[in-house]
């Protein structure tokens, strides 16, 4: 679905069906997930470019490219991704994530999120990233897939605990507190076909990134964290002719993603 939202083509019917659903109950799914994609690129940019080589993608999904390796690999050819996953279908779809550059490597862990012994244990992992050294832990548009009863802060503690120190989070969360009325109906949606699916506020999303120091400016909205353009004045339901909403013409409630970025003191 995700991967349709973005306009991709590895996708298939049940997931376009399932895409329209969310999309009649909530039009700016496609908005939201334009900005968690573009909020990624520019902070795998910016955490290559600050120096680190070392990427923990969890939540994968099919891949739309470009994806994360290719951002970081781009701006540091000597980049170790690991892509994790628990869907079976992603894994039919992995050669295209393990593509890299001759100097960086990219490699494929079929896990849980919410087993972190699962992702942290398993030896393709521990063959291409150094936990001695800092690791970038991306978990973009993942938690809200993993409700109080699964303990995410639990989850996101024990994996950042495997990390040496300076390594970072970067996470985005879906948001009901600017359009809770869409949220909710999207949110309603995702629950009633047996996904899992929790809002939380801003307070909530700073919980995860407690005991770390935020890079500014701070949790933010995705589409406002960091731009690389100047915004323009946003009027609800502009958007290109292809359907995908221009970043420079959303509105705050068409993203509805907090985001952000914290590193782990020494």
């Amino acid at each position: 679905m995700y991967d349709y939202y973005l306009g991709g083509k590895t996708n298939y019917e049940k997931d376009r069906a399932g895409a329209e659903e969310a999309l009649k109950a909530w039009p700016a799914a496609r908005s939201a997930a334009r900005a968690n994609r573009d909020f990624m690129h520019r902070a795998t940019r910016a955490l290559a470019r600050q120096g680190f080589r070392q990427f923990l993608d969890i939540g994968t999904g099919i891949p739309t490219s470009p994806n994360l390796h290719e951002v970081a690999q781009a701006a540091c050819p000597e980049a170790r991704v690991v892509y994790a996953d628990n869907d079976p279908i992603v894994l039919t779809h992995a050669r295209a994530l393990l593509d890299s550059t001759p100097e960086g490597r990219t490699e494929y862990v079929e896990g849980d999120i919410t087993a972190p012994e699962s992702i942290l244990g398993d030896g393709a992992l521990t063959r291409t990233l150094d936990l001695a050294e800092p690791v970038v832990l991306s978990v973009n548009a993942v938690l809200h897939f993993v409700p109080d009863d699964r303990d995410p802060y639990g989850i996101v503690a024990r994996l950042l605990a495997a990390l040496s120190p300076g390594s970072a989070l970067c996470l985005t969360h879906v948001t009901a507190d600017i359009d809770p009325a869409g949220v909710g109906r999207l949110v309603d949606i995702y629950n009633a076909k047996g996904v899992p699916t929790q809002a939380r506020n801003r307070a909530d999303v700073e919980k995860f990134f407690t005991g770390l120091d935020l890079l500014e400016p701070g949790v933010h909205l995705a589409h406002k964290w960091r731009p690389e353009n100047p915004a323009v004045p946003a009027q609800a339901g502009t958007g290109d002719t292809a359907g995908v909403t221009r970043l420079d013409a959303v509105t705050d409630g068409q993203v509805s993603l907090w985001a952000g970025v914290g590193i782990k003191p020494a």
